[in-house]
């Protein structure tokens, strides 16, 4: 007998259904989950302090909003930088109430210059090491500020302050970790897998000419953002368990090899853009030779036809890779032994394009190499010292420290002059709240979010307090009441366009409705702290608005100054670490002009435009200078040799031209380059040493041929610089 169409449509029925509360489970499922461990880690702080007749529980309340994250090892990471910053905190501020306890208006300075000095260092670190200095300048006011008015109690104050911190971080940490636990770790093996497939799907389309300029700027564009994603995730995976601790070095290692590779392959793709443009017969004879090299690589990062998914499938594919490097030396001399019988051969940019294409495959076997060693728990690779240092531009920096010193001394001096009884609240919270927005692409806006968030909070807080305490008796019901209060704040913290206003309802709702062991009912004093809260936000906002805001054009301007300089750091830093250092520093000076300019496109592109020629023409110079190093002890390479001053004035007037764009600059440094050319040129021509001292002069006047070609390039930022209308034939012009 056939089945009914009812019970047919019962499998696939249950199949919906099933799917449906697999799908809900992966988005807003985690985020009910999320929202009812914050509540659980909230409510076990109150209760535990409580029980231990702290005099403030709100402060360990406070705290669990205020570390809690999604993923356990963000809660770990905060926590672990937040109790740093506490004792230092509490240690400063202990020795200023000692020395200024008497004197309010230098406790007042000394302590906006403490909290301006660590806001500073929070705007500098934009990682969660900057938590650390926020709560390094943040314990210091909230302790001393309300202890300074009593002075003989500051130590026992500042400790139980102290006691009801670690309390929350304690509470924050042990629910995150123990329910249902959410680890970066395993996010993480998912992020390199897709990003390993992802950059071979790109060279593969790249190579076969199916990517235009504009996917090739998204996809780049795309790349930096994930590589300083991935470098926070993995900065907070170390602290959720030794796996991801063995794997550390690894992972850093991984995202390094990253960036060498994605920038190798985009001058490799660069150079032969330019031969195509040139369309001269030279070129093609180039573009010819090459491009049968180009189509064997995509074949190599696949296994059986498939492309590479996991670290099993990197060990196949980096194998290949190595066979394939191995073979290359050879192959591509007998290609140029070939050309060499074409009087017109442009054997300088068929040299070129050769070398980096070795390179690129070098590269990209590292690449595979270090992914495929993430399948075991130990390996050879974890030992890497190269790590990304993500750093703010310094004066951006030191403008942070110097608007919050200055927000907190006028707000001082207020409190002094009127001796408004909520005046330390208001000082006490400009601090925390210029400290904790100093990092945010738009901290005007943010601040103006947790001030309508603190007045919703307010509203909440009245209500709480005045309405619904009374009628209530014991710890059950305290919660079952507080509950929907907080889980309005929290559930605006997960949407990002909320997230602003659920912080501030968050905190501020604790710390104005939080209930003490005896609560006391003061309308008056609730409000003048809620009017000081909302005031001292107001006035931060406004001070981010108008003392040097982030989101004019000078930060950017500023930001975009120091991704030039960044070929400076290849010319002129030390070589041990040079290659990470450039390579991080640049990607993540795109990635903050980027966050500043999230609403315009065209500064976006600019700064894209930028990144291109500092990337290629830096890491020409890093490789022309570990060549240099490594030549032999012989008197034809000395550093008098006039080829090598030759080579020390163009890396002068390289570094010159990226400080300050100018079109003599520019004029210096292409002629420079020339020079050099000319001179390493000269010296092949007239010496007849080994082979390999050979090869390495071919690829020392290699990397200086790219040099010159990335100058010309008509789509760069600097063909402006050349006086007249870029022609496609300069795009590829040779020494030879």
């Amino acid at each position: 007998m056939s089945a009914s169409p009812a019970s047919a449509s019962r499998p696939a029925s249950f199949a919906a259904w099933y799917s449906a509360a697999s799908d809900w489970a992966r988005t807003d499922g985690l985020t009910w989950i999320y929202l009812f461990k914050a509540l659980a880690a909230c409510f076990l702080a109150l209760g535990i302090a409580m029980k231990l007749d702290l005099p403030q529980p709100r402060t360990a309340m406070t705290t669990v909003f205020i570390v809690m994250q999604p993923q356990s090892g963000m809660v770990f990471a905060k926590s672990f930088y937040r109790i740093c910053g506490t004792l230092v905190g509490l240690v400063v501020m202990l020795a200023l109430i000692g020395l200024f306890a008497q004197q309010p208006e230098m406790f007042i300075a000394t302590t906006a210059i403490w909290v301006g000095i660590c806001t500073a260092g929070a705007a500098r670190n934009r990682n969660f090491r900057s938590y650390g200095f926020v709560l390094a300048g943040y314990t210091a006011a909230l302790i001393g500020i309300p202890t300074s008015q009593h002075p003989d109690g500051a130590f026992l104050a500042a400790l139980t302050r102290v006691a009801e911190v670690v309390l929350g971080i304690v509470c924050a940490g042990a629910v995150s970790g123990l329910v249902f636990p959410q680890f970066a770790g395993l996010q993480m093996r998912g992020a390199v897998r897709a990003r390993f497939s992802a950059f071979v799907d790109y060279v593969s389309a790249s190579l076969a000419g199916r990517n235009d300029r504009a996917q090739i700027e998204a996809t780049n564009a795309r790349f930096v953002a994930d590589i300083v994603g991935f470098e926070a995730a993995r900065s907070v995976a170390v602290f959720e368990g030794p796996d991801s601790r063995m794997r550390g070095g690894r992972l850093a290692r991984l995202n390094s090899e990253f960036m060498t590779a994605s920038t190798r392959f985009h001058a490799l793709h660069q150079l032969m853009n330019r031969l195509r443009s040139a369309g001269t017969h030279g070129a093609g004879i180039a573009i010819d030779a090459l491009e049968p090299y180009f189509r064997e690589i995509a074949p190599l990062l696949a296994k059986s036809g498939e492309p590479v998914l996991s670290a099993a499938d990197a060990a196949h594919a980096a194998a290949q890779l190595d066979a394939y490097k191995a073979a290359l030396p050879r192959r591509v001399r007998a290609t140029r032994v070939a050309l060499e019988t074409h009087a017109d051969a442009p054997l300088l940019d068929f040299d070129t394009g050769a070398e980096l294409l070795y390179r690129f495959i070098d590269d990209l076997h590292a690449y595979a190499a270090t992914y495929a060693s993430l399948a075991v728990y130990t390996h050879e690779r974890e030992r890497w010292v190269a790590r990304y240092e993500p750093k703010t531009n310094a004066l951006a920096a030191g403008v942070a420290g110097l608007r919050a010193a200055l927000v907190m001394i006028v707000l001082g001096a207020f409190w002094i002059a009127t001796a408004w009884p909520s005046g330390s609240t208001l000082t006490l919270n400009a601090a925390a709240v210029c400290a904790l927005a100093s990092s945010s692409p738009d901290p005007k806006r943010t601040v103006f979010q947790m001030a309508g968030g603190t007045l919703a909070a307010s509203v909440a807080g009245m209500l709480a307090v005045y309405g619904v305490f009374p009628r209530i008796d014991g710890f059950p019901l305290l919660c079952v009441a507080l509950a929907p209060f907080l889980l309005f704040g929290v559930f605006m913290t997960t949407r990002p366009a909320l997230a602003g206003y659920g912080i501030g309802y968050c905190i501020f709702f604790c710390f104005l409705a939080g209930p003490d062991n005896v609560v006391h009912y003061d309308p008056s004093g609730f409000i003048n702290d809620a009017i000081a809260l909302v005031l001292s936000m107001l006035v931060s906002s406004v001070a981010f608005a108008v003392l040097l805001p982030p989101s004019t054009p000078w930060l950017r301007n500023r930001l975009l100054a120091d991704l030039r300089r960044q070929v400076v750091l290849a010319s002129r830093a030390r070589m041990s670490r040079v290659r990470s250092r450039f390579e991080s520093g640049a990607r993540d000076l795109m990635f903050q002009i980027n966050a500043l300019a999230q609403n315009d496109p065209a500064a976006r592109r600019e700064t894209l435009r930028w990144l291109f020629p500092v990337l290629e023409i830096g890491n020409a110079v890093i490789d022309l200078r570990r060549e240099v190093a490594t030549l032999p002890a012989d008197t034809r390479y000395a550093k008098t040799m006039p080829w090598r001053a030759s080579l020390r004035a163009m890396r002068d007037a390289l570094t010159a031209l990226f400080e300050r764009p100018r079109a003599e600059r520019f004029e210096r440094a292409l002629a420079a380059t020339g020079e050099a050319i000319s001179a390493v040129q000269s010296l092949l021509a007239s010496f007849a040493g080994a082979r390999e001292e050979r090869h390495q002069l071919q690829r020392i006047l290699s990397h200086l041929h790219f040099i010159r070609t990335a100058l010309l390039d008509p789509q760069s930022p600097l063909a402006p610089l050349t006086g007249a209308p870029a022609d496609a034939s300069q795009g590829v012009p040779h020494a030879a």
